[in-house]
């Protein structure tokens, strides 16, 4: 990796260097995502399967999962990889239902009563990926935010693997959250799906999930009709920011960053440090590590834009760390959480050097659905709230009217709404004259 001493970089070049590959988003990807969701949108189930022929090299043996596969998966299953599956539903559903939102009451004047209350999406889609390797992790975040929040009617959409039918780890969790609706299709075509219905597939109301380019552009696209499907987060490549002291170990470091490079070419990794020595160290980590990885070709894809950054002191680091607002952020510093107290712009953070981003990513509980490409700036990690939607309520009495109506009317009445003002008028004389009578 590119080693670079930020004070004698100059600010345009360290802009470039930290900013992110461009989105995939030409009018040609735009284009062919939209003819398959048309194609799936008219054609139903048969064009589903067309399109997954077309592109996946298979048709599915079955378009949904039966109860049969669905029972069975966890025969297919060792032991071990049960056990890990069953922590991870746990901790996962610790954490959610710890941060469930609350309804709330609230008397805003005399007689006026103001509520806000939560209620389930229903129903929704889970997108599950399985491109180079079947993603189970991802089934278990979204598949327990979404139960715990209520939602009642669940489809998980996951690719087939080679034998026609969804992984089996994926179909064992499927059925540990009582998911039954799990859908064999993948890509643009299984947004689609779910997004407008078919003859087999019920439509949602919001998808969640990550995928590829042509998942995130159909998730895009039918989010913008108006009888499509809302979507969860703009999804890019993955991406972590390490900020690390002289008392890191360079070697969790470096399996740290290979950890996002092996995702994919298009992964960003960026360590920011004020040792020199752990630079080097660092580096030569990297070096080391990379050959016992099995998808190294495209790790060192990935670390040929990645660098690290040498700075002077960490308040430089977390100005850098809250400017780029990567999707994770490790802080492997002697004191991590006052550090942390600072960032203001990070998907998920990790502390301290027994805290591996890989374990947010599969069991500590936090949710590995992220904003990247910068979107932490503004947005949040999956959470139970996404699942659910605040509905607000408000009741007037007599006197609560009596005590608002009155500067509600005269509102109404400078933006020129007279119907507005006359919907309150109108009450407060038959009050005074249900009064007077």
């Amino acid at each position: 990796m590119k080693i670079i001493q930020v004070n004698e970089t100059g600010t345009q070049d360290l802009a470039g260097l930290l900013a992110r590959p461009a989105m995939e988003s030409s009018a040609d990807l735009r284009q062919a995502v939209a003819d398959i969701v048309n194609e799936v949108r008219h054609g139903g189930d048969e064009a589903l399967l067309a399109c997954g022929e077309r592109f996946d090299g298979r048709r599915p043996a079955r378009l949904l999962a039966s109860r049969a596969d669905l029972d069975s998966a966890a025969d297919e299953l060792d032991a071990d990889l049960l056990e890990a599956i069953d922590i991870a539903i746990d901790t996962v559903g610790r954490f959610h239902a710890a941060g469930r939102p609350q309804d709330l009451t609230v008397a805003t004047a005399p007689g006026v009563t103001c509520q806000a209350r939560w209620r389930p999406l229903d129903p929704v889609g889970l997108y599950v990926p399985a491109g180079s390797a079947p993603l189970p992790s991802t089934a278990i975040m979204l598949g327990v935010p979404a139960r715990l929040a209520g939602c009642q009617r669940i489809v998980l959409a996951t690719p087939p693997g080679p034998d026609g039918r969804a992984d089996a780890a994926v179909r064992a969790i499927a059925r540990r959250l009582d998911i039954d609706t799990v859908l064999v299709a993948g890509g643009a075509q299984a947004v689609a799906a779910m997004a407008y219905g078919t003859e087999s597939v019920p439509r949602v109301a919001k998808i969640f999930g990550p995928g590829n380019r042509f998942v995130t552009e159909a998730k895009r696209l039918v989010s913008e009709s108006a009888d499509g499907a809302a979507m969860d987060l703009p999804a890019g490549p993955s991406e972590v920011m390490v900020i690390a002291d002289h008392s890191a170990t360079p070697q969790f470091v470096a399996i740290d960053l290979l950890s996002q490079a092996e995702h994919g070419p298009d992964s960003q990794v960026f360590l920011v440090t004020t040792s020199a020595e752990l630079a080097r160290r660092t580096n030569q980590a990297v070096n080391t590590l990379l050959d016992r990885l099995p998808r190294a070709d495209t790790a060192r894809q990935a670390l040929a834009h990645g660098a690290i950054l040498v700075v002077d002191k960490l308040e430089t680091a977390v100005e850098l760390a809250n400017d780029y607002a990567p999707e994770h952020l490790i802080i492997a510093t002697e004191a991590p959480d006052k550090l942390c107290e600072n960032i203001t712009t990070a998907g998920s953070v990790f502390l301290g050097h027994y805290t591996p981003e890989s374990l947010g990513d599969y069991i500590s509980g936090t949710n590995h659905v992220l904003p990247t490409a910068g979107w932490a700036r503004s947005r949040a990690g999956l959470s139970l709230a996404d699942f659910m939607r605040r509905m607000t309520v408000q009741e007037a009495t007599p006197s609560g009217l009596a005590t608002l109506g009155p500067p509600g009317a005269r509102l109404a009445a400078h933006e020129g709404l007279e119907a507005h003002r006359l919907a309150i008028t109108l009450r407060l004389e038959a009050l005074a004259g249900a009064l007077g009578s």
